[in-house]
This record gives structure tokens, sequence and C-alpha cells, in this order.
């Protein structure tokens, strides 16, 4: 017996006729009369007095009609307490400095309106794939995830890189857009490789065949944006990776390389769904959502949509 079967019943006798229910459930009325049939012929008694002016129901119809409206009252009653009912526990949540300077907020307060009973642990690291591997993370934003480890991977951005310089060094009207070849001669400072971004400026100087101009390396935001200001050089960074650095914007000039090279894909890693919580499937889904709203209102600039379909290239690990 099924609760579609309860709720056809219920309306052809409330409507008394096997046509008009048909028509207001969207059923040919052979299907409606079939669903009836069995029915009957589960419960082994006639349910209804078929007539030509259409059909009431018989004594066990009767008795039923009132048990089967209970039912779904229940039904309805127990669906709405689902839907309104608060997650509660504990999620995991660790996040790159650069990605936690765009998603972080948003995503706590999104949690703190959508599930308020949830306690989410922001983990900010730059080891958050070895976290996931070791399970100490629920789920991450990873720039170069393996796949075969049993992890749900979902697409997330597609990052542009940008070519910082000092507003003193970039002339009187910069380029916004410049090319990997226009950087052969630019002395610059990099990030600590050969993980994370800088394999990705690393693959791209190559794959244009050219020798970057190396004068240091960092593993620091601040102290790269400062050797940048000191005219050390320039740097490479996405738009996210500058987080600390966009109150001095009248410091330094943003152009974005053209590259297609120049660009790296951000998925959200999180462990099998046999394995996350409902706290946790919860979170996954708002993280997801916030990423694409931050997008789509231009609030988290100088990166794309990735497509739904992406698939993560085979790539070392972040």
């Amino acid at each position: 017996m099924e609760l579609r079967q309860l709720r056809y019943f219920v309306r052809v006798v409330e409507l008394g006729s096997m046509g008009s229910a048909a028509h207001d459930l969207g059923l040919v009325q052979s299907a409606l009369s079939q669903q009836i049939s069995r029915l009957e012929g589960e419960l082994s008694t006639r349910l209804l007095h078929r007539t030509s002016k259409g059909v009431t129901p018989t004594e066990a119809g009767l008795a039923f009609f009132r048990e089967a409206q209970l039912s779904l009252r229940h039904a309805e009653q127990a669906s709405r307490a689902a839907q309104h009912s608060r997650l509660a526990g504990n999620v995991r949540v660790g996040l790159s400095p650069a990605i936690t300077s765009v998603l972080g907020l948003p995503f706590l307060l999104a949690m703190r309106e959508r599930y308020p009973d949830v306690t989410v642990r922001l983990q900010e690291s730059f080891f958050n794939s070895n976290q996931l591997h070791l399970r100490q993370v629920d789920m991450t934003v990873l720039f170069q995830p393996q796949e075969g480890r049993g992890w749900t991977i979902q697409p997330l951005v597609s990052e542009r890189l940008f070519l910082v310089r000092p507003r003193s060094q970039a002339g009187p009207r910069p380029a916004a857009r410049v090319r990997l070849a226009q950087l052969k001669d630019v002395p610059l400072v990099v990030n600590i490789g050969p993980k994370g971004l800088r394999f990705v400026v690393d693959a791209a100087f190559a794959r244009a065949r050219i020798q970057p101009l190396i004068v240091a390396e960092v593993d620091s935001i601040p102290l790269t944006m400062d050797a940048v200001a000191a005219g050390m050089g320039a740097a490479i960074a996405s738009w996210a990776g500058l987080g600390p650095a966009r109150e001095a914007d009248e410091r330094f000039h943003f152009a974005e390389i053209m590259d297609a090279a120049a660009r790296r894909n951000a998925w959200l890693c999180s462990l099998s769904d046999s394995e996350l919580s409902p706290a946790a499937l919860g979170a996954r889904m708002v993280l997801l959502n916030v990423a694409r709203d931050l997008v789509r209102s231009g609030r988290w600039k100088g990166v794309d949509l990735l497509p739904v379909d992406a698939v993560p290239p085979p790539l070392h690990e972040s």
C-alpha cells in the first residue's frame, strides 16, 4: 500500500466521481481506476460502489476513508517536520588563507542563518589535502586535487592570475592586460615551490618557453607585497591571494595575464557522501552556493565559474 493510493482513494470519495478525481489529480481515468482496484485487491475488500451516477464508499470504504485521511495528515506533518527540522552537529572545513579571505566570512554567516545549530570549525591551512586524506577535515577547496581517494570532487571556479606592480612603476597609462612573453625580463618575487600557485606559474612559463627572472622566493603574502612595494620586482597572484593587500590598491597596479595557461582551477573536495554527517552534507551545499553567489554578484573578482561537468586533470597534489 502506498501513500499515493490513499491520496487517490480519499479524493475519489471526496468528489464522488472517478472522472472528476482523475481530472483533479492529473491522471487518466483508467489509471486511477486501476490504482483503486489494486488497493481493493490488497485489502481483499470492496471499497466503492460504482454506479452510472458516480461512486460511493461501502461500509468498509467509509471506515477506510476515515483512517486514510488520518494517515495522510500524519504523513504531511512528518514531511513538514523534516523540512523544518534543524540540523545539529559539527562540521570541519579547511581553507587556504587566500580562499578564506573570500569565502570564510560569507560561509560562516550563511551557515549561521541556514543551520544555527551546526557548529563550524574553520581551519586555515596550506595543507588541507593532507588533512582531508587523514580525515581531519570534512571538506576543503583544493587547486590540484587527486582523484581515486574516494573523495567527492565538485568544480568551483577558475582563477585568473594578475601581474602586480607598484603604481609608480606601471607607467602613466598602465596596460590592463599583459602576456607572459612581455614578462621575460621583469624581475619577479614568487612563491616558494613547487606546489600551489608556484606550480601553475612555472607550468605557464614553461609552456610559453620563457625562463622567468626570479629575484626572490617567499612564502608570505604580506612579505611579497612589501617586496613589490619596495621595488624588488613584480608578483604574480590571484585576486583572492591579494586579500591582505586590498587596502593598498592605491599603491599597486594589477594587470591580468591573458595566457590560457595562467589560470588555476579550484575544486570543492569532501569526504565521500557515506562518510559525511547530515550537518556536513548541508554545509557542503551551503559552501558551494555561497561561492557561486559571490562569483555571480561580482564580489569574488578575477574568477569564472567552472562548468558543472568539469573534471580535474591528473596534476600533483596541492
